[in-house]
């Protein structure tokens, strides 16, 4: 037994069939550390540690806790050991309030009756240990996001949680509740809480990790102390290959042909928007969370109707009225949400990226099997998604592969406008630069593409040209000379300012 660590786990394997997740992985976490897991997306790390919890059962292998051996856990086993995840979707019940949710399923009781008071007293106590101001009787459904993570973590704490493993945690937050997590984590680690912390943002693990463990395709690769490593450094050992430029350099593309005109559009929450943008040109939407770049984008699919103004689509006044439509039109949306929106998560690769050409092959509502199984292999070797079959149903995929799913069964569409509403989030950093290849081919094959991104760098290293907006109105507009960081906040935040396109 080595007390130093207090969970090991030595030489994991798992195998899916024809799938091989992992490959004698390796890692120990410290009492009292925070250590960052990481690796692209594929390499491993949810199946790894879902091998914690009892989620994922490992074909070979051993789990150590406190010295204990487990050659599998389950999930009450992993509990009663002090193990504790938080997933990127929280396990708790909206319905119930913050109180009830921290003792799902063990309850205070009075007699044979639940005591909802003393569970509320002792739920205060959690918070106000975590430093964080809940009231115990909200419904967790009427929490903000970053709250209810909040409630998840301080169950896990009630549960006397000794690792507490969080996947992604960062992903659905704010900027504020950001940082408010990091301070709890800070808070934990100083109780002697070790942490687990998986994230694709790389700035994160700089600013809480004490040690780095870093995967790639189901192996393990290193491990680094967080202060001695250096980012370059990271991103090769994650991708096995040197990434000499975060965006891919793209030929000239743009015409002056323009794709698309909006004229004084209002609608879900955006006013008189006016904007054009030409055929092979990549036009970046900026703007804080709430600015109205998603809703603008959910005008121009169809999946809203605009309220007022002219949606002009290649010379035409168009007006979809559901998604439909636009597709027919030649418009594409990849949505911010790819799991709930852009791709059937359990349908097979081949019948996502066929979806919006059943109709065309077909012929008396039967499928041309031979042009369908031709489609998906094209784009999945267009594409490279990786996957041991194009049956593979799509939520067995990493996160980048599923985005290139989405956008297989747009480029089968022959979709001419492409909107993608935050294309990389949650996706690591060779998957994102694969991403942005793909969009530099569309553009260069004279498609035209809408680009939303949080990411400032992002927005600045993928756009010809980029609007700002900030509560539903453009703010301003920059060249591509004229990008400076500075200058796209100074706008999302210049709530009152007048359009000056508008001008």
């Amino acid at each position: 037994m080595n007390d130093e660590y207090i969970l090991q786990l030595q030489h994991i394997r798992k195998e899916y069939p024809g799938v091989v997740a992992l490959k004698d992985v390796s890692l120990e976490v410290k009492k009292g550390e925070i250590l960052a897991l990481i690796g692209e997306n594929g390499a491993g790390k949810s199946t790894l540690i879902k091998t914690c919890s009892g989620a994922v059962i490992p074909t070979s292998g051993k789990i150590i806790i406190n010295g204990k051996e487990f050659t599998s856990m389950t999930p009450q086993l992993a509990a009663e050991n002090g193990i504790a995840i938080i997933y990127q979707e929280f396990n708790n019940v909206k319905g119930l309030s913050a109180a009830e949710n921290l003792f799902l399923g063990n309850p205070i009781r009075k007699g044979i009756l639940v005591d909802k008071k003393a569970m509320e007293e002792e739920a205060e106590k959690a918070f106000a240990q975590l430093n964080i101001k809940i009231n115990p009787k909200t419904l967790v459904g009427n929490l903000t996001v970053g709250y209810q993570q909040m409630v998840e973590i301080a169950k896990a704490i009630m549960q006397d949680a000794k690792v507490l493993i969080m996947d992604e945690p960062s992903a659905p937050l704010t900027n504020a509740e950001v940082e408010s997590m990091f301070k709890v984590c800070e808070l934990l680690k100083s109780k002697g809480v070790s942490i687990i912390y998986i994230s694709h943002r790389l700035d994160e693990i700089y600013r809480l990790s004490d040690r780095i463990v870093v995967l790639r395709d189901g192996e393990y690769v290193k491990t680094l102390i967080t202060k001695d490593s250096v980012v370059d450094e990271l991103i090769h050992l994650m991708v096995g290959r040197d990434l000499k430029e975060s965006y891919p350099p793209r030929k000239p593309c743009i015409k002056e042909e323009i794709v698309l005109d909006l004229q004084n559009v209002t609608g879900n929450g955006d006013k008189e928007i006016n904007l054009q943008i030409k055929k092979g040109e990549v036009l970046g939407l900026g703007g804080l969370v709430g600015a109205g770049r998603t809703e603008l984008a959910q005008m121009i699919f169809g999946a809203v109707r605009k309220t007022s103004g002219k949606i002009v689509f290649k010379g035409k006044e168009i007006d979809p009225k559901t998604p439909r439509e636009a597709i027919d039109f030649g418009i594409a949306l990849v949505p911010e949400d790819r799991k709930r929106h852009g791709a059937l998560l359990g349908v097979s690769i081949k019948n996502n990226i066929n979806m919006p050409i059943y109709k065309k092959i077909s012929r008396f509502s039967v499928i041309d099997s031979k042009q369908e199984l031709e489609t998906a292999q094209k784009y999945k070797e267009e594409l490279l998604i990786k996957t041991p079959s194009l049956n593979q149903l799509v939520k067995n995929l990493s996160g980048g592969n599923q985005q290139k799913v989405i956008l297989g069964k747009w480029l089968a569409a022959n979709s001419e406008l492409i909107i993608f509403d935050e294309p990389t989030r949650g996706i690591d950093v060779g998957a994102k630069f694969e991403i942005y290849k793909l969009i530099n081919n569309l553009v260069e094959q004279g498609k035209t593409i809408l680009l939303i991104s949080s990411e400032m760098e992002e927005l600045m290293g993928m756009s010809d040209r980029i609007l700002v907006l900030a509560e539903g109105r453009i703010t301003g507009e920059l060249r591509k000379e004229e990008f400076k960081q500075d200058s796209i906040m100074r706008m999302a935040s210049a709530v009152e300012e007048v359009k000056k396109n508008e001008k």
